[in-house]
């Protein structure tokens, strides 16, 4: 951040005015630091703010810059300098990241930007993201075209017809003709939403046949279907908690976990007692 030149000769500029401020401007040779207007008259930052955006592009990489270390060397105080780092951050001259060092102590990382960051531009949408128009329809003077008549599309798959279809293979007593089978499907489809397999779904309608034989298979399973049928599985037991995500205290920088940003509770119980003491 500090730029020196040797061979450079002092000059000295006097600016005059009969209004408003004068300038006095010396050259710097060593221990200066250059900073653009955007920051230094910001209409939108407080003064707090650009005076500490200012200290902060001056000092070396490295150089702790966290609420309580600021604090210790000017007047401000923990408040007005934590409220001035979040303007800072806010318009873009300042980036804080939580990272955890390999012996899992959290620490807060500070980026200072001489510039301030701007936003990217929007990505151009991928071909398959643009929206799918609408041919439009013909003049009135084109004849129609004739098309062909749609085609009946394959029936879907039904895992609980096929159920059904399958029973004759346990026992050929069960043969059910195609009305019997849609008829029974959508009490065979509860069983496989409650968790049954097909094959177990089989086993049960088909097992301890009576030795008479079965006069009417679909009167017959349709009983079992009703009087056999299990309850629904019990409901997924939620999972823990989760932790609340990490939060940097507003008052002293600290990493502490909270659903949302504030202070942490050792700041908080003294900014309640400060309160109590000020009523």
């Amino acid at each position: 951040m500090t730029e020196q030149h040797f061979s450079a000769h002092a000059r000295t500029r006097t600016g005059r005015s009969h209004q408003g401020v004068g300038h006095v401007d010396e050259h710097h040779d060593e221990r200066f630091t250059v900073v653009g207007n955007h920051l230094a008259q910001h209409s939108e930052l407080s003064l707090t703010a650009i005076g500490l955006a200012v200290h902060i592009h001056s000092l070396r990489s490295g150089t702790l810059v966290g609420i309580k270390a600021l604090a210790g060397k000017f007047p401000e105080g923990e408040t007005r300098i934590a409220s001035a780092l979040r303007e800072l951050e806010t318009h873009g001259y300042l980036a804080r990241t939580k990272e955890r060092l390999p012996s899992g102590r959290i620490v807060t990382r500070t980026i200072s930007y001489n510039k301030p960051r701007t936003r990217l531009a929007p990505r151009p949408p991928k071909p398959h993201d643009e929206p799918k128009r609408t041919p439009p329809p013909p003049p009135p003077s084109t004849p129609p075209v004739p098309t062909s008549p749609p085609q009946p599309e394959p029936p879907a798959p039904a895992p609980a017809r096929d159920v059904l279809a399958a029973l004759r293979t346990h026992d050929p007593r069960l043969h059910l003709g195609e009305q019997d089978v849609r008829r029974l499907a959508p009490a065979v489809a509860t069983w496989l939403e409650r968790g049954v397999a097909p094959d177990d779904v089989q086993r049960t309608l088909a097992a301890g046949m009576p030795k008479e034989g079965v006069r009417h298979p679909a009167a017959f399973l349709a009983h079992r279907l009703t009087a056999l049928l299990p309850p629904p599985l019990p409901a997924a037991r939620p999972g823990p908690p989760r932790p609340a995500p990490l939060q940097n205290c507003d008052d002293c920088d600290r990493a502490f976990r909270a659903p949302t940003p504030g202070r942490c509770r050792g700041c908080s119980v003294a900014h309640r007692a400060l309160v109590a003491a000020a009523a």
